[in-house]
């Protein structure tokens, strides 16, 4: 296995509720609480849930946009929670991000080869400046030709790989993708996703993939992260838990995928969870997840579950459930 890039260490991110006469902090929105996880060299780490689960967040807290309540990140083996404003800058050589909306992450009023340009012109790596950026556009499947055109000149696809290209510059080591295809049509996800495994390969890129999605990390990812509420509920390899997936929310964000086969897909029962997602303001006591799952007991409602082993043939799915093998019979009889 290779070597750790990026650990993060019991990450906390919460933000101030203040009251609005004295503005003292009254209560807390715990967006990430307690996150912990490895990613290796090489390796694509997915992290799915549902819109509010507190995944973008992790990603701002990993590129230095948010400072963490409390935790650690590790970047090859060292914390950079401490680095000074020098330090950060030098980081940005080697972590970037892709940003969700290909529409509002471009400058409306500067060229694409300009776009592409700005982080070559941040660190003066001015030398054969335009061979570089020429470079980049034919990377990322783009013509030398549309250096010279405006963002609202290209298409959705277009703008994301004009996107791609910009983090590309600086040859980072670890890229921050931060739903980069929920914009676009399922047809351009497809040659989005496509195109970040070719660099990847090409590259040597880490990827942190977020997504609201399954279906659409399915292929890319080779460990994944399902987050309920700013916690980690279930995390394995990318195959065992497509396919042995314990946690009762993974089962429920599994069963909303679309099968291609249209007679299997009469036949699925999807499974429903029931009640709105809580408030990160207010979480439920226990297990943040018993208020909607399908198999919920009194003891959930009082304990709190841990991330751990509970798979004995396979010591790297871990799962925060009290009752994940019921879970897996239940999926398994539909």
């Amino acid at each position: 296995m290779s070597e750790p890039l990026l650990e993060l260490k019991d990450i906390k991110m919460y933000f101030p509720i203040k009251e609005k006469v004295f503005k003292k902090p009254v209560n807390h929105v715990k967006a990430v609480n307690g996150v912990s996880l490895t990613v290796r060299k090489g390796e694509t780490l997915g992290i799915v849930g549902e819109s509010g689960c507190g995944k973008s967040t992790l990603a701002r807290t990993i590129v230095g946009l948010l400072e963490p309540t409390s935790g650690d990140i590790l970047f090859e083996g060292e914390s950079i929670l401490g680095y000074n404003k020098k330090q950060m800058h030098e980081l940005r050589r080697d972590i970037q991000m892709v940003y969700q909306d290909p529409y509002t992450s471009l400058n409306p009023r500067m060229k694409a080869g300009e776009i592409i340009a700005a982080p070559l012109k941040a660190f003066k790596m001015t030398s054969n400046l335009n061979e570089r950026v020429y470079e980049l556009l034919d990377l990322v499947g783009l013509k030398r030709e549309d250096a010279d055109k405006l963002p609202h000149q290209f298409s959705g696809g277009q703008r994301q790989r004009i996107g791609i290209a910009r983090a590309l510059a600086l040859n980072p080591k670890l890229l921050i993708l931060d739903e980069p295809v929920s914009a676009l049509d399922v047809s351009v996800q497809a040659q989005v996703i496509n195109l970040l495994e070719d660099l990847q390969e090409e590259l040597g890129l880490t990827y942190v993939f977020i997504a609201h999605d399954l279906s659409v990390i399915k292929h890319i990812a080779d460990k994944v992260a399902v987050m309920y509420l700013g916690k980690v509920m279930e995390l394995s390899d990318s195959d065992t838990l497509y396919h042995h997936s314990k946690h009762p929310y993974t089962n429920a964000l599994l069963s909303a995928i679309p099968l291609p086969d249209p007679e299997k897909e009469r036949q699925r029962q999807r499974i429903m969870l029931k009640g709105e997602l809580p408030s990160p303001a207010n979480p439920p006591s226990g297990c943040i997840f018993h208020t909607r799952c399908p198999i919920a007991q009194a003891f959930c409602k009082q304990h709190i579950p841990v991330l751990e082993e509970k798979d004995g043939n396979n010591p790297n799915h871990q799962v925060a459930c009290f009752y994940p093998q019921e879970t897996e019979a239940i999926v398994n009889s539909q």
